[in-house]
């Protein structure tokens, strides 16, 4: 472990005690700001951060790095496996290249910037969190979404929604198809104001008007006793 900066600690995970050392430091932080070197796609980097620190990947990250993120701001200069940001609670994670599948998962708040392309099912139970991808995402994508916005810049997969509850998605591209109970829905100007301050804080600049809406027909999850025989 060497200081580069007064503020700054470079862990080399290739000489440092690999990943626990890392993450029993950055849960119990001496700085506010991380240099990770030497990554080799190693798997749950800075998983579980519960304060205000900032950490910089410098290569392709495993699973689940920055997994149950709350506050920290992480940034994988590479590419990140799965499950990226999966369970995060606040604070802001960013993948300069691409996602693999599950990116978000079940997340709960803050902001993902995946700059690259996403895999299938990212987003899937989104439960407040904000997911900018700059490129298209897979199939099943916000599967189950519950609540926060998916913008996607690009292109998304068949599925798109399916099961969605009160999550918001925007897209740029082409849908392959929706999933169950996902529908096309009006943008209205605060829609617009919505995706334009999401866009950036992301740091893109496309223009909202060449965004779709989607979100949920609200014909799933409305139970009626009348119709129990065919749940």
């Amino acid at each position: 472990m060497d200081a580069v900066a007064p503020e700054t600690v470079t862990f080399d995970l290739a000489e440092t005690g690999g990943v626990r050392a890392l993450n029993a430091e950055l849960h119990r932080p001496s700085a506010k700001s991380y240099a990770v070197e030497n990554p080799a796609g190693a798997h749950a980097i800075a998983a579980g951060i519960d304060a205000d620190i900032a950490v910089e990947v410098r290569g392709h990250a495993g699973y689940y790095c920055a997994g149950m993120n709350d506050g920290g701001t992480v940034t994988v200069h590479g590419n990140a496996g799965t499950g990226v940001a999966e369970n995060m609670m606040s604070g802001s994670v960013r993948v300069r290249g691409d996602a693999s599948q599950s990116a978000g998962a079940t997340a709960h708040g803050g902001l993902l910037v995946v700059e690259g392309s996403a895999s299938m099912r990212c987003g899937i139970s989104m439960k407040g969190v904000d997911i900018v991808v700059g490129g298209s995402v897979g199939s099943m994508s916000a599967f189950m979404a519950q609540a926060g916005r998916l913008v996607i810049c690009g292109d998304a997969g068949d599925g798109l929604g399916d099961s969605i509850y009160e999550a918001r998605l925007y897209v740029r591209g082409r849908v392959g198809s929706l999933g169950a109970d996902c529908v096309e829905k009006e943008m209205r100007d605060e829609h617009r104001t919505e995706l334009a301050e999401l866009l950036a804080e992301a740091g893109l600049h496309h223009d909202p008007a060449e965004f779709r809406r989607y979100g949920s027909g609200r014909s799933l999850y409305h139970f009626t006793s009348e119709h129990s025989a065919s749940y």
